[in-house]
């Protein structure tokens, strides 16, 4: 077993934990009953994926001052990992949404802006993607990434600066019992143990591949000329 597939098990094992806490150690919402198990993971994985998307500001900002391609590749990985964390953060909203709300789905300010986000972030990866491996697909990626990150604060106060369906800052405003807010913050760790893996990894396999793309790169060879003959 290598360091990475170490880290891997080690993230894992811990999320496991922090299963377990919010199962059997966690107390049963009065009010929403079960289903407000959900919060623990849901909350958890949007904070991962601002997280990620930090890292895409950062690396983004750091490429277009001196086309660092570590800084790239961090984007790059940062980028990916955020996607995932931000399906799972409107996945589990959904569930949690449907027997709370009685729908799947409301044009609320939080839920929405968390949809813009995720598209924001897809698109990056898009252009990732499709676009030509290079300077000018890296430079272009890197201002999408950068000008993305707006819409994080965006996301994260919608439910202060709006009147929405979502639920307000319950951590700020004290309103969790000891217990929930010990597996909230436990939870939250592991999550971002676990995004921080990812990241490392998937910055490891872009890593890799930009060494193969450069291998392919065809080689110019240069062969000196014979002088002509002097008449």
């Amino acid at each position: 077993m290598n360091r990475y597939e170490k880290w891997a098990a080690g993230a894992v094992a811990l999320m496991l934990v922090a299963g377990a806490a919010i199962f059997f150690y966690a107390p049963t919402d009065y009010l929403q009953g079960p289903v407000q198990r959900i919060f623990y993971l849901h909350v958890s994985s949007a904070i991962a994926a601002y997280g990620c998307f930090a890292v895409v500001l950062l690396g983004g900002l750091i490429y277009l001052r001196n086309e660092n391609a570590v800084a790239d590749r961090f984007a790059r990985a940062g980028a990916l990992v955020g996607v995932i964390f931000t399906t799972i953060t409107l996945v589990m909203g959904m569930l949690w949404a449907k027997p709370i709300w009685g729908t799947f789905w409301t044009w609320d300010a939080r839920l929405t802006s968390t949809l813009v986000l995720w598209i924001i972030y897809v698109g990056y990866l898009l252009v990732r993607r499709l676009a030509e491996p290079g300077r000018q697909a890296a430079r272009l990626a890197a201002v999408v990434g950068i000008f993305g990150f707006i819409d994080v604060p965006i996301v994260h106060f919608s439910v202060t600066w709006w009147r929405t369906q979502h639920p307000g800052p319950v951590i700020v405003n004290d309103a969790l019992p000891a217990a929930m807010l010990g597996t909230f913050l436990f939870t939250m760790a592991c999550t971002l143990v676990l995004a921080g893996v990812m990241v490392w990894i998937r910055y490891r396999i872009e890593t890799l591949q930009d060494e193969k793309l450069h291998l392919a790169e065809p080689v110019q060879v240069v062969t000196a000329r014979e002088p002509e003959p002097v008449p």
